[in-house]
């Protein structure tokens, strides 16, 4: 089990996941992600930085900040290595837009690119659809732009009447 707790940005947990993730980056890319950050946009109430531990050890990043347009955007979702496969992105990005919800934030956004399948199929499997682009990113041809709505959704079959409720309804007139 994973345990997801909310740190300040400046810890060494955090700076450890985040140079495992620059350094994959650097594996698929070829370089560093150079979006611009500051550790201000990750404390609340304006975002916030979740590190998920096993056993005590940090296996698990992920944050949301919050943009001028008032829609939190994902930053920084990684699993180390060795505990992907269990369903630790799933769990951090559950807590993530939990966090963002209870915020009062509405939509959240994210950035990602064609050459990360495994981060695409977690977005679109948890409800992300496409959004215009953002970022320093709009450019690059491989750049995915994905949103969600947060808001807690009605089923519809919540919204329908049943017919004895019609009925019901006719002849209380």
């Amino acid at each position: 089990m994973m345990k997801i707790v909310a740190v300040p940005y400046d810890s060494p947990e955090v700076a450890a996941l985040i140079e495992g993730l620059q350094s994959e980056y650097v594996r698929i890319y070829g370089s560093r992600d150079e979006t611009p950050v500051d550790a201000a946009e990750f404390t609340p109430p304006r975002g916030t930085i979740a590190v998920g531990y096993v056993d005590d050890e940090p296996v698990a990043i992920g944050g949301w900040r919050l943009r001028d347009d008032g829609q939190a955007e994902l930053k920084r979702m990684y699993v180390v290595e060795v505990h992907r496969g269990y369903g630790r992105s799933r769990a951090m990005l559950s807590w993530l837009e939990e966090s963002a919800a209870a915020a009062g934030v509405r939509t959240m956004v994210l950035e990602t690119n064609q050459q990360q399948p495994a981060a695409l199929a977690l977005y679109r499997s948890a409800a992300y659809q496409p959004v215009p682009g953002f970022g320093i990113y709009t450019d690059d041809p491989d750049s995915v732009y994905l949103g969600r709505d947060l808001r807690p959704q009605v089923p519809a079959r919540a919204m329908v009447q049943s017919e004895d409720e019609v009925q019901q309804d006719h002849s209380d007139r």
